[in-house]
């Protein structure tokens, strides 16, 4: 029962502080820089987007563009070769590139350091399905006394509008934090997806390509 109610515990005080990340961040700041691993990341091959379409093989140019969606914060650029060159993710409200390590400073002092892993997106002609994966490989936030570190993976998938401006997407979230705190110490807490339900977004279309 203890250990159940400290977990309990523990989990919420990692919502709040990954919460407070948005409030704490500076907008504006950030600094996208090629994947050299700053220290305390591992050193690796800069990833990149993978792209897969069932059909002709061909990425619906009705689909390149940003689409935002309506609640988490998060954004997505497609290019016309269906490439994620952009992207605001949920954690931070940080602009992330594909294979690029971003830095951001902290309000608080400090800065966010978060480094993508291997960005998918697969589209299904036939059923106007389409699946974005975006996975977060390592990130490290300090804010204040508090360090938080972990990875992120996050995929949606859902169909799209017939007139190309809507798409319907069930967001999974499968996220492993460590919290750095003076009272706790390198506390590690994994998520369990049955304690964390699909969530339904709702995103659109909001700009084209030039």
């Amino acid at each position: 029962m203890l250990k159940f109610l400290k977990t309990r515990l523990m989990k919420r005080l990692f919502v709040l502080l990954v919460y407070s990340l948005s409030a704490f961040l500076f907008s504006g700041c950030r600094s996208p820089t090629e994947n050299t691993s700053p220290p305390g990341l591992l050193r690796k091959p800069a990833r990149g987007v993978e792209v897969i379409i069932d059909g002709n093989g061909q990425f619906p140019a009705f689909l390149a563009g940003r689409w935002k969606a309506d609640k988490g914060g998060w954004e997505f650029v497609f290019e016309l070769d269906g490439k994620i060159s952009s992207a605001i993710v949920s954690l931070g409200r940080v602009t992330m590139k594909p294979g690029q390590v971003t830095t951001t400073a902290m309000k608080l002092g400090g800065k966010g350091v978060f480094e993508p892993g291997q960005w998918t997106v697969q589209y299904s002609q036939e059923h106007r399905k389409l699946l974005v994966e975006i996975a977060i490989d390592h990130f490290r936030v300090e804010l204040g006394d508090n360090v938080v570190q972990g990875q992120t993976r996050d995929f949606f998938t859902g169909s799209v509008s017939q007139d190309g401006q809507i798409w319907w997407a069930d967001h999974f979230s499968f996220p492993q934090y460590i919290a750095d705190t003076k009272k706790h110490p390198n506390y590690k807490l994994t998520f369990d997806p049955n304690d964390n339900p699909q969530d339904s977004l709702i995103f659109e279309k909001v700009t084209s390509p030039k």
